[in-house]
């Protein structure tokens, strides 16, 4: 028996000591391919500063929300009015500038002067509206063939070969009332959304008995507006690595780049096309049903029905006063 026990303690110590020796070799033979794998690599990149680098590859993710997000804090009475009131007295500015005729340069100036001294009354700063409302201006220029295609006194003639344009008087005022109306109402819209936060827009929809199904394509288009963002910053960073940047001799000639960004465009429908289906089912999954549940909004008091009474009867007046006069 104490033979038997003897070998047993002896069997024991022998394969602890093989383990010992077998993890120890094991962290040599680790140890050496690690610093045969430091040695090995490159030290130049780890080296080389980082204003070097691409700046695809620089720019962070979570700066699509500074860019994408058109609201702009601040403590104006413009900012703290009620979110409901500001889109009514927005969309009743925009309806009155619709119904203006042709030509109707008083009623114009004062709804330049009203939407103007909003924006100065904000403080965003009038230049920054100002750049944002620009955006209307490629959309609008689709008024430009009215100026060749209604009657009136001919103003100049545009030899095109196969056909001559004629512009007139009644054309180009049609066509320059369209771009200014065009261009406020933007600017009305671009001031609601810098001085707004996106929820409190959608909530004032959904207060305004908007149709859920409408509200709820504006929240998702909102929403992954930056995942598609994001999603497109990663293949254009993909890119930059295979070093397809412009202004580079690498990545072919300028039909291969081409190639390769409707490659891209693809891939981007793709990706997006999966992703809204995978959405759907977990919204699916998760009990959704068409509608968005958003929390109960707050009442209004009487100075905010008194904010928007008065706007909406300043454009109704002005309106009216355009048109009959």
């Amino acid at each position: 028996m104490r033979c038997a026990g003897r070998s047993q303690q002896r069997i024991r110590q022998v394969q602890a000591d093989s383990q010992r020796e077998a993890t120890d070799e094991g962290r040599r033979v680790a140890s050496k391919r690690a610093c045969f794998l430091c040695l090995s690599m490159p030290r130049k990149p780890y080296s080389q500063p980082s204003d070097q680098f691409p700046k695809d590859l620089k720019t962070p993710v979570a700066s699509n929300a500074s860019i994408l997000d058109r609201y702009i804090p601040g403590q104006s009475a413009v900012h703290t009015a009620d979110a409901r009131i500001k889109l009514v007295i927005t969309l009743s500015f925009i309806a009155a500038l619709s119904s203006f005729p042709p030509g109707s340069w008083g009623g114009l100036a004062i709804m330049g002067c009203l939407v103007w001294a909003a924006a100065l009354l904000s403080g965003v700063g009038p230049l920054r509206v100002l750049r944002r409302s620009f955006i209307a201006l490629p959309f609008a220029a689709v008024a430009v063939p009215s100026m060749f295609s209604r009657p009136g006194d001919e103003l100049f003639a545009l030899p095109l070969g196969f056909a001559t344009l004629t512009a007139t008087d009644d054309g180009l005022l049609f066509v320059v009332s369209i771009l200014l109306k065009s261009w406020m109402s933007v600017t009305a819209a671009a001031l609601l959304t810098a001085t707004t936060p996106f929820t409190e827009i959608i909530h004032a929809l959904r207060a305004l008995r908007v149709p859920s199904v409408l509200v709820a394509i504006f929240t998702f288009m909102y929403r992954y507006l930056f995942v598609l963002v994001e999603e497109a910053q990663r293949l254009l960073r993909a890119r930059s690595a295979r070093s397809a940047a412009s202004g580079t001799r690498a990545g072919g000639p300028m039909t291969w780049r081409a190639k390769v960004a409707g490659g891209m465009a693809g891939s981007l429908f793709i990706r997006t096309f999966d992703r809204s289906e995978r959405v759907y089912m977990a919204m699916l999954a998760r009990g959704f049903d068409g509608e968005i549940r958003l929390p109960s909004t707050r009442r209004l008091d009487a100075g905010a029905y008194l904010q928007g009474a008065a706007g909406v009867a300043v454009a109704a007046i002005t309106a009216v006063a355009v048109r009959f006069t």
